[in-house]
């Protein structure tokens, strides 16, 4: 027989495996940074850039796409060219995949603190980022379908399945919930609006989860796992059902993050049904990872490779039991907007994508540097070091969201709020704030040390750019479908398979999307409801700058909890005008829905300038530089006319007349001011957010007074 010789590529492998380690430590730094500037608001230090509002997204960001993202491809690139028995299909493509991915993690972390921001979770950056983005995915999908169809293997493994799924769905996830309507280089309006909007962004927030951190990460396990333990899968026909089960189902889910919104309670169903069918195929991932390990568990015991990824894939599985479980009605009414989901969110970070990234770089970086690992000790250290961070941070969240959740709802014999001031809850969980940061503090410290283990690794071994191998030519010939072994034709088909998997994850979307933007009166309009003042619209603007919707939610459930704090509940026409919506995901402030004539202006204007003034306690940062910048209105025009081009109702023409209209509203607010003992003048910051503020919820009559 025929055997060829060629090269495998492991420069590509290296370069994003020293990214994965720098942006490990970047990424988890800034963790911990928000972390204790949730009991330390001075940490701040009352500059911009450094606020929580502005560095959780960059923290979400760079721990995603930067750490886990980097981490893929490093797996990727090492386990597809050994499955196909094929170089990488073009060097160039790889190395404009590698450092076009940089540019975009160092354009985030431009951007984000600067409050160049779209505000949607998991998608904050801008247009022109957006765009980059595509064109390197689809820069790694050539290269990745290029390498697999020029394979010397004839069948795809498993690995490579979920490799291929990952391309598909993460660029129609991408470009559909990047639909956007720019108004100039760094802002742009949403495409979408209110609870369309809602439910587009959650279809990709979750879906982001399902195939950015969830499935790679499953083709990584079905690589790295057996090779590590020395054993092959346990089951191949497991793999298949795991497989074709997981990526039909997750797509569904996305609306199980809006349960008892204003989204239509058929869409909010969907999204719970499936939810709890996702646990039979995350379970059979897991089963079918764990079991590979039968007969090898004082391996385990003894390797910390092996020990990184047993606790990964036992972290996979906690999660996906408690997505589901989150997404029953009874137990989202009582877990959404509390640190319960922050738990939730980091067992599934910390413990499956982070320890399964570890695992493999302990495994990956001996072999390409022809060596062992520099200290097996170090290597145990970081192992727990990281668990018992994951310990202390997990339960810290847990207690401090039960905590939350049982407060916002107690109330008293006489029927009454027990605790009516939100602060009181706050106070309550800051020791659980310290707990957590002290086990992402933990987390970090193990991360640290990994690093400087693997880079010992790296200096006392031998690295080769290209590394030979060989194998037989793959021989193109005719096979009938075999109805006994149905997969296998599918299998050596990677351009069919594509599409398949297309059609699988489309399915879902497309029927949670048609009704939702096609049939109207599933968004019914409200009268009452105007867009906002150009005056509004800026304030607007500069509360998605500032990252208020990282801690405030914009959205009042039908609970009598939450309708005697707040106000009326909301209703899906009055965010027909939001691009985008801000109903947001956590509550470590108040909801602010009903804002709107609750408190006077001279109220606002010092709880932005200094919170605890109007809030003993509070831990939320200052905003003095509101009150000193100029509010810049040479964009009101462009937003107007933006808006007016995506169904906002301003008429023609106001754009020429916006700023004089937005100067007047201003005066009003500023005079107010000046009326009550503070200098300040119409045209900074804070009197634009303040009428935004005071806008919220006023449209409808029901708004309450609260306290805070």
């Amino acid at each position: 027989m025929q055997v060829e010789t060629f090269q495998y590529d492991n420069k590509i492998v290296r370069q994003f495996t020293i990214a994965t380690l720098v942006w490990g430590v970047v990424g988890l730094l800034l963790g911990v940074i928000i972390a204790f500037q949730l009991f330390l608001p001075q940490l701040s230090f009352s500059l911009p850039f450094l606020t929580f509002g502005r560095l959780r997204p960059l923290h979400t960001n760079a721990a995603i796409f930067a750490f886990v993202g980097n981490a893929i491809f490093m797996g990727v690139y090492y386990s597809l060219q050994r499955l196909c028995k094929a170089r990488m299909f073009s060097d160039l493509l790889s190395q404009i995949h590698f450092w076009g991915w940089q540019l975009i993690i160092v354009l985030a972390a431009v951007t984000l603190p600067l409050g160049i921001t779209t505000s949607k979770e998991y998608a904050e950056l801008e247009w022109p980022i957006d765009i980059l983005i595509a064109l390197i995915w689809v820069v790694f999908g050539i290269n990745m379908i290029g390498t697999i169809i020029k394979r010397r293997e004839k069948q795809m493994y498993v690995a490579i399945w979920f490799y291929i799924a990952t391309f598909v769905t993460v660029a129609v996830l991408h470009i559909v919930n990047s639909f956007e309507i720019p108004v100039g280089l760094f802002k742009s309006y949403s495409l979408y609006a209110g609870v369309q909007d809602g439910l587009v962004q959650w279809w990709y927030g979750h879906n982001a989860v399902a195939f950015f951190l969830t499935t790679p990460y499953l083709g990584l396990m079905y690589y790295f796992m057996p090779k590590a333990a020395g054993r092959p899968v346990y089951s191949y026909k497991l793999s298949i059902i795991h497989f074709w089960s997981l990526i039909f189902i997750y797509i569904w889910a996305g609306p199980h993050h809006l349960l008892y919104s204003a989204l239509p309670d058929w869409a909010q169903s969907l999204g719970t049904v499936f939810s709890i069918m996702l646990i039979a195929p995350s379970w059979g991932g897991m089963i079918n990872g764990l079991l590979t390990l039968r007969g090898v568990w004082d391996k385990v015991r003894e390797d910390p490779v092996l020990k990184f990824m047993v606790v990964a894939v036992t972290a996979y599985g906690m999660s996906t039991f408690e997505g589901p479980m989150l997404s029953l009605k009874n137990v989202n009414a009582l877990a959404h907007f509390t640190d319960w989901i922050i738990s939730h969110v980091h067992i599934g970070a910390l413990g499956w994508n982070g320890f399964l990234t570890f695992g493999v770089l302990y495994w990956l970086i001996p072999r390409l540097y022809k060596t062992e690992v520099y200290s097996k000790k170090l290597a145990n250290f970081h192992f727990w070091a990281g668990t018992l961070g994951i310990v202390f941070y997990a339960s810290a969240m847990y207690w401090s969201g039960i905590t939350q959740s049982l407060m916002w709802k107690q109330f008293t014999p006489a029927g009454l709020l027990q605790y009516p001031n939100f602060l009181e809850t706050t106070l309550q969980i800051i020791p659980m704030y310290i707990i957590r940061a002290f086990g992402g503090l933990l987390y970090l410290t193990g991360i640290i040390v990994g690093v400087y283990n693997l880079y010992k690794t790296m200096k006392q071994g031998s690295f080769s750019n290209n590394e030979e191998a060989q194998a037989a030519p793959l021989v193109k010939e005719g096979e009938k479908f075999n109805s006994k072994y149905p997969h296998k034709w599918i299998e050596s088909r990677p351009v069919q398979f594509m599409l398949l998997s297309t059609v699988a994850i489309l399915i879902g979307g497309i029927v949670e999307f048609v009704p939702a933007f096609l049939i109207k009166s599933n968004v019914p309009t409200i009268a009452a409801v105007k867009p906002y003042s150009p005056l509004e619209l800026q304030g607007r603007d500069l509360y998605i700058r500032e990252g208020c919707v990282s801690c405030h939610s914009q959205l009042i459930r039908p609970f009598r909890s939450e309708t005697e704090r707040y106000g009326e509940y909301s209703k899906a026409g009055e965010y027909v005008y939001d691009h985008p919506f801000l109903w947001g995901s956590k509550r470590t402030g108040p909801d602010l829905w009903r804002e709107g004539g609750k408190y006077p202006n001279l109220w606002h204007y010092n709880h932005m300038v200094e919170p605890t003034s109007m809030s003993p306690g509070s831990i939320m940062p200052p905003y003095p530089w509101l009150a000193e910048h100029d509010l810049d209105i040479s964009t009101t025009a462009a937003k107007i006319s933006a808006l007016r081009s995506i169904g906002v109702p301003y008429p023609d023409g106001f754009e020429k007349t916006a700023n004089d209209v937005l100067m007047k509203q201003a005066e009003t607010i500023a005079t107010d001011l000046q009326n009550q003992g503070v200098d300040v003048d119409a045209n900074k910051e804070i009197i634009a957010l303040i009428a935004y503020l005071q806008r919220l919820g006023t449209d409808i009559k029901g708004n309450k007074t609260a306290t805070r």
